[in-house]
């Protein structure tokens, strides 16, 4: 016999060998699949209430799929239930801030409902231009061309403000220097019969010059607040309303 022969026949014993190999194995996968569908429709057992000795058996691939799928969605149910619990939790606790910032709501408005307003501002002259002043004697000067007097405060007659709340004050004041060849202006802002700030210029070659100040204090219930021209002094406005007198509440006490 040739090599060529032997050669032949050992490659078809191969072959054969290889087909029986695929066969056994393709035979053996089916066999576990049918076995896994097998246990996957085993028969299960139910427990009676209260009764559990008792067992009833059930086969077949719809009724397994059916427990399958009620289990599941009990599960699921189970867990939807449990989130839509901690929602209500969240929610309740959502509505008590609200409840709580709808509280501070109220209690602001009702605060800023009650709070007094008080505020004024006023200029010098009504109409017409010139000098106020010169006086023997400090004089307050009386603003009578009044822009707002919120709380009626200001009394346009004596330039005084006197406080009906007590509180914190805001108040600022300007001055317009005269038209007279030497500069001849000094003016205090007043509280009661106590000085506080002033503005002044007295000298100079120039014939007009402008200043203001400001303070925040504390004012009793019956205070006094005014502007004092020093005594042999003067000031100078026209319509364009140099000097001013503002004031208004910052905050009660």
């Amino acid at each position: 016999m040739g090599v060529t022969t032997v050669k032949y026949k050992r490659g078809q014993e191969g072959r054969k060998r290889l087909h029986t190999d695929r066969d056994f194995k393709d035979t053996r996968m089916k066999k576990i699949a049918i076995l896994v569908l097998a246990l996957s429709c085993c028969w299960c057992e139910v427990q009676d209430n209260g009764n559990n000795a008792k067992a009833h058996q059930c086969s077949g691939s719809t009724s397994c799929c059916e427990i399958y799928s009620l289990t599941s969605i009990a599960q699921n149910l189970a867990e939807m239930g449990q989130k839509i619990s901690t929602m209500a939790e969240k929610l309740t606790l959502l509505e008590d801030k609200l409840l709580k910032t709808e509280n501070q709501v109220l209690e602001l408005r009702s605060l800023t409902a009650g709070t007094p307003q008080v505020a004024f501002s006023a200029a010098l002259r009504e109409s017409g231009s010139g000098n106020t002043g010169p006086f023997s004697t400090s004089t307050p000067l009386q603003y009578k061309m009044v822009f707002s007097n919120t709380g009626n405060g200001y009394n346009p007659a004596t330039g005084i403000f006197t406080a009906m709340v007590k509180g914190m004050y805001f108040f600022r004041f300007s001055m317009f220097n005269n038209l007279s060849p030497v500069p001849n202006s000094v003016v205090s802002l007043m509280k009661n019969d106590v000085l506080l700030t002033s503005v002044w210029d007295t000298s100079g070659t120039d014939s007009n010059d402008m200043g203001s100040n400001a303070v925040v204090i504390p004012l009793e219930v019956g205070d006094n607040v005014y502007v004092r021209l020093s005594e042999n002094r003067l000031v100078y406005d026209d319509g364009m309303k140099y000097n001013t007198f503002s004031g208004f509440l910052l905050f009660t006490m």
